[in-house]
């Protein structure tokens, strides 16, 4: 009986003494590795991405809108679009009669051309905010102020602008009290925000936030708003939704067992949209990079039996000094894994090193965890076992005076 030290010891002088053969079958089984590596890393980057960047309302915060704020069913939005709009009156009610509501915010927003001087910013995100929307917003203030209740009951023309926007404007010099213009309407600028990044490649600080009845004023009272919500608590964040969902259906005069002619929109609804939409990629990717694994596998196959019959001589050799057949059988199939182990373990480092470099290189959070490295030895191994399992049996069952005769016939 053949140890197993042994056995791994001539199963790596194999690989060594044909090591172009033994690179080529690598390579085949890297590729797929790193391929299902790679997708992995990118997919749970992209799930992080979201829960960091699309779905950042804050805690127990929800919205509540004309329209989906998701859309993956084109009919949907075909028939949202003949919802009633929510209007500011709808705001008043929702804060006057939901109990649970810790903060009840609105907001309103468009594009639009701002200008400074001979600058010019084109498709600026124009928002209005009513003034509490400060503690329901994510967004955090880097100089000046936030307007006030008063600024926004009369309409004053004042306006915080994002980061992309004041480096534009006003690079090294303090904004605060310069004054921006969009057709012939002028704005004081009271404060910035803090810098906020792109969110797949698009840039989210080319904005501009202005008191919301400054806002419909500007753009006309028949512009639907979006309801921001923030409860103050977990238990009180579901009784907020319910609460504001009869307000504005009795309002809106929905009947009994019609859907809801709006929309409510919280993080963990925006999480798990994402999530069926990437777990269907997520499966395609997988099942590709699975298929060149398996085809790895089948080069591996291919060259095992190849070698099989190279070593016919070395084999029946073996057998008249007393190997068995598992001695064999355990042989090809230590060189099979040692070899799927080897192209595993690079096309590993490999996919890492792609998802380190994504993340280095670009805002792009690419995951990179332990689970999927175990998951790409794991199926490397595997794959070594299956498909050496042929090649394997085959050379272990040659008989041994069969095999010295054809070598030396």
């Amino acid at each position: 009986m053949v140890q197993v030290r042994d056995t791994f010891q001539l199963a790596a002088d194999a690989i060594r003494a044909h090591k172009l053969r033994a690179s080529l079958t690598i390579l085949g089984l890297t590729m797929g590795v790193a391929t299902l590596v790679t997708v992995m890393t990118i997919v749970q980057g992209a799930n992080v991405y979201v829960e960091q960047k699309i779905a950042n309302l804050g805690t127990n915060v929800f919205r509540v809108s004309k329209l989906p704020f998701a859309v993956v069913d084109f009919d949907l939005l075909i028939k949202a679009q003949k919802n009633k709009r929510l209007e500011y009156a709808d705001y008043l009610a929702v804060n006057d009669t939901c109990a649970a509501c810790g903060q009840v915010g609105a907001s309103a927003s468009g594009t639009l051309q701002i200008v400074y001087g001979n600058k010019q910013a084109d498709d600026v995100n124009i928002i209005g905010y009513t003034p509490n929307m400060i503690d329901i917003d994510t967004r955090t203030l880097a100089e000046g102020r936030y307007f006030t209740p008063g600024e926004d009951r009369h309409a004053a023309w004042v306006a915080v602008i994002g980061a992309g926007l004041a480096d534009q404007f006003f690079p090294g010099v303090n904004p605060v009290g310069k004054i921006i213009r969009t057709g012939s309407a002028e704005f004081t600028v009271i404060g910035t925000f803090e810098k906020l990044g792109s969110v797949l490649g698009q840039d989210q600080d080319n904005y501009a936030v202005i008191p919301l009845n400054t806002f419909l004023k500007f753009r006309g009272t028949r512009t639907s708003i979006t309801l921001e919500i923030k409860a103050p608590g977990k238990q009180a964040f579901k009784d907020a939704q319910d609460e504001v969902r009869v307000t504005l259906r009795t309002r809106r005069h929905d009947r009994p067992g019609d859907a809801d002619s709006f929309f409510i929109g919280t993080a963990d609804s925006y999480i798990s949209l994402w999530q069926s939409i990437s777990g269907s990629f997520f499966a395609v990717f997988v099942m590709v990079s699975s298929i060149s694994a398996v085809v790895g596998g089948i080069v591996i196959m291919n060259v095992m039996l190849v070698s099989v019959t190279e070593r016919t001589r070395e084999i029946g050799v073996r057998r008249a000094l007393g190997a068995t057949q598992w001695d064999i059988r355990r042989q090809f199939l230590a060189e099979s894994l040692m070899q799927c182990v080897i192209g595993g373990t690079i096309g590993i480092l490999a996919g890492f090193a792609f998802a380190v470099a994504l993340r280095s290189l670009t805002a792009f959070p690419a995951s990179v965890q332990t689970w999927v490295a175990v998951l790409g030895v794991v199926l490397s191994s595997v794959i070594g076992l299956f498909f050496g399992i042929y090649p394997a049996s085959k050379a272990a069952t040659l008989d041994p005076v069969a095999a010295l005769r054809r070598e030396t016939g």
